[in-house]
C-alpha cells in the first residue's frame, strides 16, 4: 500500500528526562514551533503539528494529555499503561499502542497462579500512577485468593529521606518470607533499589517488572545489576521493522554528522575514554554496531521501538485515510490542506492495518491497540553479559485459563534458587489435612489441621474437609472414602456359629428330655409332676432355644418382625407353665384341708387356664406393640468407626420393656408362689426346684438389662442371645435334671411308694 503519496512527514524529538515539567515544556515547544513558548500561537514555518507521539510513562503522558485536550490534538503513547486513560470522557484524544495496566495486572495474577506464588510483596513509588496501579494489583491478588505480604512505597523526597526510605524498604523485603517482589517503579527508582539489594544481602528473590520499565538500554558494564538476574518482566511484543537493522549496521557519525542521536549512541555504546578517541573513531569509521554482541546492543529485540513504530504508522494511516476521504472529495490540493487536528482523532478511532510482522493494529473503544504482552526472563551470565529471553506470552483475548503461556524449562533462575522458586506464607496442606487460618493473619497464612472423624480431603490446600457418605468412612490417611464394613452377628463368624450350635444343642437336649418324659409318661414321677404342663414347658423351652437362630444373620424384615415377638410369646408360655405348676401345687395342698373351697380348682382346668390367659395377655401386648411401631431393618453408621451396624430397629423401646417386664412379673409371681409352698412334703412338691429356677431366671434378666444398654452392634445381639439361652437352660436344668436322673438312673425311686413317702421293698 502506498501511504501518503507525495507527502513527507517531519518530526521533532524532545527529551522529558522522566519529569512532568519537562514533558509539558517540550509539548508547548512543539506546538509553538520555537524555543520561546507562545501559547495559542503556531510559529512553525514548514508544515503543521498534527499529533504527539509519547510519552513512555503514565504521569508525563497525563500531563501532556491535559495540555493537548485544550487544542484537541491527538496523542499516541507507546508506553503509558495507566488504566486512568480508559476514561474516554476525560481523555477523548488519547490513544496508545500498549495495553492498559489492568491487562498487565491480570497477566501478573495469572503468572502467580501458574507458579503457585501465593505470598508476594509489592514495591512502588509514591506517584499517582504507580500508587494507583499498585493498589489495583493488590486488590486483584487478594480477590484471586492470594496474599500481599507488604506494599512498600518509596517517597519522592530529598537525599536524606530517600536513603532512609530505601533502607526501610530493604529491611522489609529482607525480613519477609515472600520470595517474589512485584515492582511498580520508574527506572531510576528501580536502579537504586537493585544497586542496594546486594548491600543488604538480599538474595534468592524473584523480581517481576512491569512493561513500562526497560533495562535493555542500561549499560551493565558500568554497574552490573546482579539483583535483576533471573527476574521476569512483561514487555510489549516485538515485531519486524523493515530496514531498521540494516540502517543501524550502516550508520555511523561520519555518515550522519548532524544526527545527534547517532553521536550519543556511539559515545555511550563504545565508551570512548576521551573526546579525542571519539573524533578518531569517527574519522576512521572503524566502529560499527555490527561488531557488538547482543548483550551490548540487540537489534533483533526492539520492543518499545516497535511500539513507537506502530504508533507512527497508525498516525500515517489515519492521515492517509483523512486525505483520501476528505480532501479528495473537497478537491482541495494537498499543499493547501488546513484541517483541525481534532478531525484526525476521528480517523484514528477507525484505523485498521497490518504490520509487516502480521500484527493487526487498531484501537478499541478505550483507545488501546493491543492486549498482548510478552514474558521475558532477564539472565546475567558470569562474564557480566546479559540477555532478555522470551519465555512466555499473555493474550487477554483468548479464552480464560489459556491466556498465559509459559515455557518453564526456558526460564533461568538466580543461581541461589534451585528448581522453581516457592513464595508462600505456609507450606501446602497435603491431602488428609485442611487449612486453618491463623487469627489476625491473611488467608495465605494457615496451619494444617487433620480432617476430623468421618471427613476427608483429597486435594492439596483444601479449606474444608469433605464429609463421607453414611455408608463410607475415611481410610487411614483420610484422603478417600472407603465403604464401611457391614457389622452383624453372622453364622460364618466364630461367635455366631458358637451361639447357634449351643442353641441347637440345648434344643436337642430338651427334645431328649421330652422323649424321656413321653416314653415314661405312665411312671409316677411324670404323672405326679403335672405331665401336661411338663410337656408344654419342654416344648416351649425347645422353641426358646431355637429363638436365637432368628437373631443370627443379616437382619431382614421378616426376622425383625418375628424374633422378639416370638421370643416374648414363647417365653411367656414357658414361664406361665412354671406358674401353672406352682399354682397347682399350692391349690392341691390347700384343697386337702377340711371345708376348703379350692377343691373345685384342683385338676387340669386351673393350670390350662393360667397358661392360656397369661400367654394371651402377652400375645395382645405384642400385637399392639407391632401394630403401633413395627420393627424394621436399620443401619447404624455412627456408633462404630468404619463400620455399618446392621440391626433391627425395634421401634418403641418402651413396648419391648413392657413385654419383658410382663415376663418378669410372671417369673416373680412363680417365685413367690413356689417360695410359699417350698416346705410342703418333698415327694409331692417340686416348688424348691421352681424357686431356684426362677432365681436363676430373674438373675439372668436383671443382669441382661444393663449389659444390653451398654453394648452395641453384634455384641448387643450376642448378649440378648446369651440371656435367652442362659435363662432357658436354667429352667431346663433346675426343673428337669433331677427328674431325668431318677427316671434314667434311679428308676427304683420312680414308684408310687416312694412318692407316698414309703420305703420300697
Amino acid at each position: 500500500m502506498n501511504i501518503l503519496p507525495n507527502i513527507t512527514l517531519g518530526y521533532e524529538i524532545f527529551d522529558s528526562c522522566y519529569t512532568d515539567q519537562a514533558a509539558v515544556e517540550g509539548t508547548m515547544s512543539v506546538l509553538s514551533g520555537g524555543r520561546n513558548l507562545y501559547p495559542n500561537y503556531n510559529c512553525h514555518k514548514n508544515g503543521t503539528v498534527v499529533a504527539i507521539i509519547g510519552h513512555l510513562l503514565s504521569s508525563p503522558s497525563q500531563a501532556i494529555s491535559t495540555l493537548l485536550q485544550v487544542y484537541r490534538y491527538p496523542q499516541i503513547s507507546y508506553g503509558a499503561m495507566d488504566s486512568i486513560f480508559n476514561d474516554r470522557n476525560s481523555f477523548p484524544f488519547f490513544f496508545r499502542t500498549v495495553p492498559s495496566d489492568r491487562v498487565q495486572n491480570a497477566a501478573i495474577v495469572q503468572l502467580l497462579k501458574h507458579f503457585g506464588w501465593t505470598w508476594v510483596g509489592i514495591v512502588t513509588s509514591v506517584d499517582d500512577s504507580n500508587q494507583r496501579v499498585s493498589e489495583e494489583l493488590r486488590n486483584e491478588i487478594v480477590t484471586s485468593g492470594h496474599c500481599v505480604a507488604y506494599l512498600v512505597q518509596l517517597p519522592l523526597d530529598d537525599e536524606a529521606h530517600w536513603k532512609r526510605s530505601y533502607e526501610n524498604a530493604l529491611h522489609v523485603i529482607g525480613n519477609s518470607s515472600a520470595q517474589v517482589i512485584i515492582t511498580y517503579l520508574t527506572f531510576d527508582y528501580l536502579l537504586k533499589l537493585l544497586q542496594f539489594m546486594p548491600t543488604f544481602q538480599i538474595t534468592g528473590k524473584v523480581l517481576i517488572l512491569p512493561a513500562t520499565v526497560s533495562v535493555a538500554s542500561y549499560d551493565h558494564r558500568k554497574t552490573p545489576l546482579t539483583a535483576l538476574n533471573g527476574s521476569l518482566m512483561f514487555s510489549p511484543p516485538k515485531g519486524n521493522i523493515p530496514g531498521l537493522k540494516e540502517f543501524l549496521y550502516r550508520a555511523s557519525p561520519s555518515k550522519y554528522p548532524n544526527n545527534r542521536l547517532i553521536k550519543d549512541l556511539w559515545r555511550i555504546t563504545f565508551r570512548f575514554p576521551s573526546y579525542k578517541h571519539y573524533l578518531k573513531s569517527v574519522s576512521t569509521d572503524n566502529e560499527s554496531l555490527r561488531l557488538l554482541s547482543t548483550s551490548d546492543y540487540d537489534v533483533d529485540n526492539f520492543r518499545l521501538t516497535y511500539s513507537v513504530y506502530t504508533a507512527v504508522y497508525a498516525l500515517a494511516h489515519s492521515l492517509h485515510n483523512l486525505y483520501s476521504t476528505y480532501f479528495q472529495k473537497q478537491k482541495i490540493p494537498v499543499s493547501e490542506h488546513n484541517f483541525h487536528p481534532g478531525k484526525l482523532a476521528q480517523y484514528l478511532k477507525h484505523v485498521h492495518f497490518k504490520t509487516p510482522s502480521g500484527d493487526e493494529i487498531f484501537f478499541d473503544e478505550k483507545g488501546s491497540s493491543t492486549s498482548k504482552l510478552d514474558l521475558l526472563n532477564y539472565v546475567m551470565y558470569p562474564n557480566q553479559t546479559s540477555r532478555s529471553i522470551q519465555v512466555g506470552q499473555y493474550l487477554s483475548s483468548t479464552s480464560h485459563g489459556q491466556q498465559l503461556l509459559v515455557n518453564d524449562r526456558d526460564i533461568i533462575w538466580e543461581p541461589a534458587i534451585t528448581g522453581i522458586p516457592r513464595s508462600v506464607c505456609s507450606d501446602s496442606c497435603s491431602p488428609g489435612y485442611r487449612k486453618a487460618v491463623r487469627d489476625g493473619q491473611p488467608v495465605c497464612c494457615y496451619d494444617c489441621v487433620p480432617c476430623s472423624e468421618g471427613t476427608i480431603s483429597n486435594m492439596t490446600d483444601m479449606a474444608n474437609c469433605l464429609q463421607c457418605p453414611e455408608d463410607a468412612w475415611p481410610d487411614e490417611k483420610k484422603v478417600m472414602c472407603v465403604k464401611k464394613t457391614l457389622n452383624f452377628l453372622s453364622f460364618q463368624e466364630p461367635l455366631g456359629l458358637t451361639l447357634a450350635m449351643l442353641a441347637v444343642a440345648f434344643c436337642i437336649m430338651t427334645f431328649s428330655v421330652l422323649v424321656v418324659f413321653i416314653v415314661h409318661r405312665d411312671t409316677p414321677i411324670v404323672k405326679a409332676k403335672n405331665r401336661d404342663l411338663s410337656y408344654t414347658l419342654l416344648i416351649s423351652l425347645m422353641l426358646c432355644f431355637l429363638c436365637p437362630l432368628l437373631f443370627i444373620g443379616q437382619p431382614a424384615r421378616v426376622t425383625c418382625l418375628l424374633r422378639r415377638a416370638a421370643f416374648c410369646v414363647i417365653f411367656t408360655l414357658a414361664v406361665s407353665s412354671v406358674l401353672g405348676k406352682t399354682i397347682t401345687v399350692f391349690v392341691a395342698f390347700r384343697a386337702t384341708k377340711p371345708g376348703s373351697k379350692l377343691k373345685k380348682w384342683v385338676g387340669k382346668r386351673l393350670s390350662s387356664s393360667v397358661v392360656l390367659i397369661c400367654s394371651l395377655v402377652e400375645l395382645g401386648i405384642c400385637l399392639v406393640s407391632l401394630g403401633h411401631s413395627p420393627p424394621f431393618p436399620d443401619r447404624d453408621t455412627k456408633t462404630e468407626t468404619g463400620k455399618i451396624i446392621l440391626l433391627c430397629n425395634e421401634g418403641s423401646i418402651l413396648g419391648f420393656y413392657i413385654r419383658l417386664g410382663y415376663i418378669g412379673f410372671l417369673a416373680f409371681a412363680s417365685f413367690i408362689v413356689a417360695f410359699m409352698v417350698r416346705k410342703l412334703p418333698d415327694h409331692f412338691n417340686e416348688a424348691r426346684n421352681i424357686t431356684f429356677s426362677m432365681m436363676v431366671f430373674c438373675t439372668v434378666w436383671v443382669t441382661f438389662i444393663p449389659a444390653y444398654e451398654t453394648t452395641k452392634g453384634k455384641t448387643m445381639v450376642a448378649v440378648e442371645i446369651f440371656a435367652i439361652l442362659a435363662s432357658s437352660a436354667g429352667l431346663l436344668g433346675c426343673i428337669f435334671i433331677s427328674k431325668c436322673y431318677i427316671i434314667m438312673i434311679k428308676s427304683n425311686l420312680n414308684s408310687r411308694e416312694t412318692l407316698l413317702g414309703r420305703k420300697p421293698n
